[in-house]
Formats: C-alpha cells, structure tokens, sequence
C-alpha cells in the first residue's frame, strides 16, 4: 500500500510506529459518512487535502487530523485495497465543493478562454475556463472540469447526458 506514516511516533502516546502498523493503515467510512484512517483497532477521523497535480486527481493525496497535521500520505490510489481505494475516492468527490452539471446549454470559444453556459443540480449557472483547460477524467465516471476561479463542476458519464449535451462536450472530453 502507498499509504505512508509522516511521523515515526503516535502522535497521542508519542510511542514508536511499528513497520506493521504502518503496512497494515486502511481506510475506511464510517456509519455517519466520515472518512477515517484506520490503524489496527484505532479509527482516527481524517481531511482529504488533494495535492498536485489536477492532472493527476488519483494521486498524491494528503491526510489529515483535524488540526491539520499530515498523518498520512497516499502517493496513488490505484494500490490501495478496493475498499479504501473507494473510501478514499468518495472522500476526495466530497472535500471539494463540486456542482454535479446535468445539462450543458452552451460552450463557446473565445479568444483565450471558454464561456459554459450549464444546468447543474444546484441551478443555472455560467463560468469560464481556460482554452488550454481540458476537462479530467475522474475515478468512478466522468469529468471534471475546473474554473478559472477555481470553481469544480462534476461532468456525469455522458450518456447521462441529453444529447445537445453530448454534443456540445464531445470536442472536449478525450
């Protein structure tokens, strides 16, 4: 597993960190939805901070306790076991702020950047991207296509999508 302890010690105890507490680090979500870094019989909440790059959403993934101190590290989730593979990517779709786009009205090209017109989940709104910003394929299905502010809308597998919509995104998606 990628999964790799930042500190030697227990944070808590200050006790040295065994080889096979560190191999054997899972995660997982709880009952009530929070995401947790598990160790042996210890479950310790964590925050999802994605690293760099967007052109690598699957990788290079900080974890974190609630006062911000790195407890783990996962250079690519693809070696994870299937069930903290899935934790870890649900956790990921929810540390951002993400607008699940369901209808694509209009993308038009401009000089330097691309005007969206979309309908999302949440309703109608419009932002722009930079021409050279292409739209990532993430894991689970899908697109995701960042602002130039910043901003993260969630394309669903295109055949969710009406056909206009199909349409109009079909040049942009790879």
């Amino acid at each position: 597993m990628l999964a790799k302890e930042t500190e030697r010690t227990d944070r808590r105890t200050r006790a040295p960190l065994r080889a096979r507490e560190t191999q054997r680090m899972r995660f997982a979500r709880l009952s009530d939805g929070q995401f947790v870094v598990v160790r042996g019989e210890v479950e310790t909440p964590a925050l999802v901070r994605p690293c760099f790059p967007w052109s690598e959403p699957t990788r290079y993934v900080s974890l974190r306790d609630h006062d911000e101190e790195e407890i783990a590290f996962v250079s690519d989730l693809s070696e994870l076991d299937p069930t903290s593979r899935r934790a870890l990517e649900l956790a990921l779709y929810e540390a951002g702020f993400v607008l699940e786009i369901v209808r694509i009205d209009s993308i038009e090209e401009e000089i330097e950047i691309r005007a969206w017109r979309v309908q999302t989940r949440q309703g109608a709104r419009s932002f722009q991207t930079a021409r050279d910003e292409w739209p990532l394929r993430v894991p689970g299905g899908g697109l995701l296509v960042c602002d130039v502010a910043g901003d993260l809308f969630h394309v669903p597998d295109g055949s969710e999508l009406d056909a206009k919509s199909q349409d109009l995104l079909w040049a942009y998606a790879d």
